[in-house]
């Protein structure tokens, strides 16, 4: 079995499926197929972007596997001590040889090993996934760091834990796979559950879109330990109807920069790989023209929100409501930090 090859994908429920369902944590990380044909390694992501020669780790692992020829699948991250880094994880995408050599040793990635598609010659994606898992276990038994084989339950209370305990903390959720699943390429087959998250947050500005008067994103902010007004990210989903009501919401709080809480910009550092997906741009009163409109940071709102990195969202979040019953001064960040657990109790060695 080669590359190109698309992954089975998952539908979102907000409920775990029972009756001859299988648990497994859905890691926060690369989604990665990883293909051996003797003393050849090929990773792939999900959109087939070769991965290989930024995880050269991850390669040297895989040849140590007894196995010469399989096919698996797999999730890609960083752990440090505070938990998983999706951060650090983009930051093993360079293009120098010599950066990946040194963040090889800085941040070294490990891969959750969590089903098998082919071993030797034989395609095991017909298979049902309870002996395509027996099948992994065999393959990826031995091995020890950086390999790990995923948790598994059959218990549908423990995946409701895992849930409660766990989401937010380096999980992004709960994936199911019924027994008998076969592994379907492209399809979305498997069941994801994730609890949804939400934050009260300030609206401290909007966008406007480029072909029409009509507000297109809200920028909303968290106050830190020091009492500044965080930009953490933006609100962009809403119908044509709605952004016209919103605009008249909006209209009445809009105010001059001068003396707003990001007069002198914000995101003035950026993200770790420069301007993050969903943020609102890196920008300084100095170096560039006002892009959006100001607001006196008076309005709240609550948000829901998936992924959070580094005190910011890694995408949009969706607006839920507005909150006139909480002061702006009670949106605090943290909101955002994850449960003080270690995900490592859900990592059983390979």
């Amino acid at each position: 079995m080669r590359p190109p090859l698309a992954p089975m994908l998952a539908r979102l429920t907000r409920e775990l499926p029972a009756d001859g369902y299988l648990y497994e944590p859905k890691w926060d990380g690369f989604r990665c197929l990883a293909f051996r044909e003797r003393g050849v390694i090929d990773l792939r992501s999900r959109n087939q972007r070769p991965l290989a020669r930024y995880f050269p780790e991850l390669v040297d692992a895989l040849l140590r596997l007894p196995a010469e020829s399989f096919a698996l699948d797999g999730e890609i991250v960083v752990a440090t001590g505070s938990g998983f880094d999706f951060e650090a994880l983009l930051r093993r995408l360079h293009p120098a040889a010599s950066r990946v050599e040194r963040l090889r040793a800085e941040t070294p990635a490990s891969l959750i090993a969590f089903d098998l598609l082919a071993h030797g010659p034989e395609d095991l994606r017909n298979r049902p996934f309870r002996e395509r898992r027996r099948l992994l276990v065999e393959i990826v038994g031995e091995a020890g760091p950086p390999l790990f084989l995923t948790a598994l339950t059959a218990d549908l209370e423990e995946a409701r834990r895992w849930l409660d305990r766990y989401q937010g903390a380096g999980i992004d959720g709960v994936v199911a796979k019924h027994r008998q699943l076969a592994y379907e390429s492209g399809a979305r087959a498997m069941v994801k559950v994730k609890h949804e998250r939400t934050a009260d947050c300030v609206v401290a500005g909007f966008r406007w879109f480029v072909d029409r008067p009509l507000p297109s994103s809200l920028l909303l902010g968290l106050y830190d330990v020091g009492g500044s007004l965080q930009h953490i990210g933006i609100a962009s989903s809403f119908t044509e109807a709605r952004r016209r009501v919103l605009l008249e919401e909006l209209r009445h709080y809009v105010t001059d920069l001068a003396g707003h809480p990001w007069e002198r910009g914000f995101l003035l550092g950026g993200g770790s790989t420069g301007k993050l997906r969903g943020a609102a741009g890196r920008w300084s009163a100095e170096e560039m023209e006002l892009d959006w409109t100001p607001l006196r940071p008076e309005l709240v709102c609550e948000v829901a929100f998936d992924q959070v990195d580094d005190g910011r969202l890694r995408h949009p979040a969706r607006f839920h409501r507005w909150r006139p019953d909480l002061d702006a001064d009670a949106c605090t960040l943290a909101q955002l930090e994850p449960p003080a657990v270690s995900v490592r109790d859900l990592l059983p060695l390979a």
